[in-house]
């Protein structure tokens, strides 16, 4: 494979892959931690460009749906819906208030997801709920609205592709950081919060699009000096007004890495080789890291989205329990 990857010094990936504990990269995402995920099939690569529908919050953004549209090429659309911490069922319920609804939304790219689910026949549909997850789990009724939302898809597309995009909680969570993110995968996010939409191999399940695994490892490998130019997981995550360090938003660094584990999970393609500098958003110009770095950051995201059998790759295996 001719890309940006094949010239980086092969020192550089093994001392970031080397940062990472004993199994990261393979089937400890799945297997280590006592967990009983559900058996899913993999799934074919996509055929072409995607229609996507992002449901979320904050930490969806604005920007993660659109660089994953610039990684992807001409073709690839998609609409949102998005609120600032908001629930599936906030989402769901007519009734409930949308914080920041005006803020974050605006046509086209806003569709109203009830309506554009039933009716425009979407390749891709991606959910997330709101942090902290015990909360959404214990006091949101998450399972029940996650199950509502992924029936509705199904109804609309019967090929429609359904991922839960795992996320993250705050950087000074009292039960620390890493330590959520490798035990809420399987206990909340592929346990308890998909509890209700037990699916066949056959019947759309629910697949995974891995923010959360991701950036861990990342962390990992940058906080053992594996990747030039990150040294820590600050720098994933964006400042405040007043200059402190938000404790939950992501960078332009951390967006543009979470795209790239949507654009692998969904098109089934390597993000080797693909652009370090981008466009954000609101139109400026964003380098992440220099060309060496970001091929490494690449390299992680992609062995990361092999290596769990929930995101449906076909390189990654089915665990079957």
């Amino acid at each position: 494979m001719m890309n940006r990857l094949r010239r980086l010094p092969r020192r550089a990936i093994l001392m970031a892959c080397a940062a990472l504990p004993v199994g990261a990269l393979g089937v400890w995402a799945l297997g280590q931690r006592n967990s009983t995920p559900r058996e899913v099939a993999t799934l074919p690569p996509p055929r072409g460009p995607l229609r996507v529908y992002h449901l979320g919050h904050s930490l969806v953004g604005a920007e993660i749906p659109y660089l994953l549209a610039q990684f992807a090429g001409e073709g690839h659309r998609y609409n949102v819906q998005r609120g600032s911490g908001t629930s599936l069922r906030a989402h769901w319920e007519e009734g409930e208030p949308i914080l920041d609804f005006e803020k974050v939304n605006a046509a086209p790219i806003w569709r109203a997801p009830k309506d554009a689910l039933a009716t425009l026949g979407y390749d891709a549909v991606i959910f997330t709920e709101m942090v902290e997850l015990r909360d959404a789990i214990k006091y949101f009724n998450a399972a029940h609205y996650l199950n509502l939302w992924a029936d509705l898809a199904r109804k609309g597309n019967p090929n429609a592709r359904l991922y839960l995009y795992e996320t993250w909680h705050r950087l000074d969570d009292p039960d620390g950081w890493l330590a959520r993110i490798d035990k809420d995968l399987d206990a909340l996010w592929l346990g308890q919060l998909t509890s209700k939409d037990d699916r066949t191999a056959n019947d759309q399940p629910l697949y995974l699009i891995p923010g959360g695994q991701v950036l861990a490892a990342i962390t990992r490998a940058a906080e053992a000096g594996g990747i030039p130019g990150l040294t820590d997981r600050n720098a994933l995550f964006d400042l405040l007004p007043d200059g402190t360090r938000d404790q939950i938003h992501l960078s332009p660094l951390g967006a543009y890495i979470v795209a790239l584990t949507h654009y692998a999970v969904l098109y089934h393609r390597s993000p080797e080789g693909l652009p370090h500098q981008v466009t954000l958003s609101d139109g400026t110009a964003y380098t992440a890291l220099d060309a060496e770095g970001a091929g490494i950051l690449q390299s992680l995201v992609w062995q990361v989205v092999t290596a769990l059998p929930r995101t449906g790759l076909a390189s990654a295996a089915v665990e079957v329990t």
